[in-house]
Order: C-alpha cells, then structure tokens, then sequence
C-alpha cells in the first residue's frame, strides 16, 4: 500500500507540473501575442491618436506636419495597412475617436499659439472610405490648444490642454454635435490638475468609466529634461459632466523625457498609452491596469 501510494502521489506531482508548465506555456504565448510594451515603427514617431478596434486592431495618426494618412497595426504595433487621406490635409491632428459605427473621428483641432480661427473634426469611415467634417469655434472668440476628445452618444467631447507650468492647470469640457455643420462650442464643465497638461481622452463604452492622459515637461539644471504623466479616472459623473464624477489617478511615468499622447481602452481594467518619440526614447506603447 506504502508503495502503491507513494506512485500515485509521483504520478500525480508529475501530471500537475505538465499540467501548470502548459498553463505557463500558453500564457508566455498569449504575452508575445499582445506584449506589456511594445516599441512602435517609425512611420508612428509622432504618434498623437489611437483608437482601439480590438485588442490585435489599433488605429493611429500622427500629428501635425505628418501626411494626412491613417495607420492600422496589429496588438504588436506591425503596421497591417496604411490609409492615405488626400482630400483632406493634417494641419494639426491631436487625436483620435470612433463612434458605436466604426466611424473615425480626427480631431484637427490642435493650436500650440492659440491663433487659429478654423477648427475641425473629420469623419471616416473605414468600410466605404467616405470622409464627412464639421467645423466649430470657441465661444466669446477664445482660443485653446485641444489635445484630447471622444464621442459619446452623437456628440464629441474636447478637453483643452493649459501651457505647462508650475501651477494647477485647467481643462476646459467643450462639447460640438458629431455631424456634419458648424458649430460654436458649447462649455460644460472644467478642472483643475496639479502641473498636468491633458493630452488624450477616452470613454468605455460600456461601463462609461472616462480616462484622461496628461503629463508634466521641464528642463531640469536648464538641459535635463523630466517629465512625469499620470491617467485620470472619472466615474460616477452626473451624465454628460465627466469631470464632476468621483476622481482617481495612478501615475504611469516619472523622470524619464517621455511624451505621452495617446490612450484608449483595451477593457474596463486595461488601458493602452502610446508615446512619441523624444531625442532619447523612441515612439512606444504600453498596457496599464487600474485597480480600483
């Protein structure tokens, strides 16, 4: 009996080491499927947009001075397509959105001097190729540098991003229809953030948790450059006032030069945030989980 059940006892530390070394197995595949980071190529370098498709089908776009083109990649950031806009061009792209339809949203609304009278948001959709645009202006004649917008049941929503400095700085929630006309910006709401500059936003569809990306740049000793970027977490909101919800953030960087730009959902927990490239540090995403 000592013997028989010590043979049992070998036979089945045996099977569950096969069975956990499976298991170990299958999970590096899945990892180098959809890796934590990942670098991306260079026709990504100043990457500004991104929408997630699924979670092997991204979308991107550069911004302003790139070509007015479209980039599809797989969960890895390996570009699958290349999609050329020649009617229209990229005077300042900043980011990027998608409706319940699939429809793109490009938001060309960057304005670093804070002189530009025509801004605009153009439509495509990936399944015909159309391309439709809307324009809009700030009320009381303003300007703002816009980085960060998404749409949400018809319409989009825009946060503005403050000069960096050492101080808190505000985003302004304007909101514009997501069809085609002119519109005057309409302002919802605004908030504070302690030395965070916002530079990208986005919405779960599902369970309407909002994330904001914003980061922090100086030159320390007058050359070294930092940078620190946190994401933004809003839930609980009174509908449409997302800035008014119950408030949590978790930082994703710190010293490192890093240019944040890019964020969108991968599922309720997972996020997935791209950087540009800097003089140090080339253009690279990276998977981030919130724990409540």
């Amino acid at each position: 009996m000592i013997k028989k059940f010590y043979f049992f006892s070998n036979n089945y530390l045996k099977s569950g080491i096969l069975v956990l070394f499976c298991l170990l197995s299958l999970s590096l595949i899945g990892q180098s499927k959809s890796p934590r980071k990942f670098c991306l190529p260079a026709e990504l370098r100043e990457v500004s947009g991104l929408v997630v498709n699924s979670a092997d089908s991204l979308w991107w776009l550069n911004d302003g001075g790139n070509a007015a083109e479209l980039f599809l990649t797989n969960g890895r950031g390996e570009i699958q397509a290349a999609i050329p806009l020649p009617s229209i061009i990229n005077q300042d792209w900043e980011d990027l959105t998608h409706d319940d339809q699939g429809r793109l949203y490009i938001g060309d609304f960057g304005d670093n001097r804070r002189v530009r009278s025509e801004l605009q948001v153009y439509c495509y959709d990936p399944h015909n190729g159309q391309i439709d645009s809307l324009q809009f202006a700030y009320p009381d004649h303003r300007f703002y540098d816009v980085e960060a917008f998404f749409w949400h049941q018809d319409s989009l929503h825009l946060f503005t991003k403050s000069r960096i400095q050492r101080a808190n700085l505000t985003t302004y929630h304007y909101v514009v229809p997501a069809r085609a006309g002119q519109y005057t910006a309409e302002l919802r709401d605004s908030l504070q953030l302690r030395k965070r500059a916002v530079t990208a936003a986005a919405i779960h569809p599902e369970t309407g948790q909002v994330a904001l990306l914003a980061y922090y740049f100086k030159f320390r000793l007058g050359f070294i450059p930092y940078s620190a970027a946190n994401v933004y977490y809003f839930t609980d909101y009174p509908e449409g006032h997302f800035l008014r919800g119950k408030l949590r953030s978790r930082r994703i960087s710190l010293f490192l030069a890093t240019q944040y730009e890019s964020l969108d959902f991968l599922t309720p927990e997972r996020l997935l945030v791209a950087s540009e490239q800097t003089v140090f540090i080339k253009p690279k995403a990276k998977r981030i989980r919130w724990k409540e």
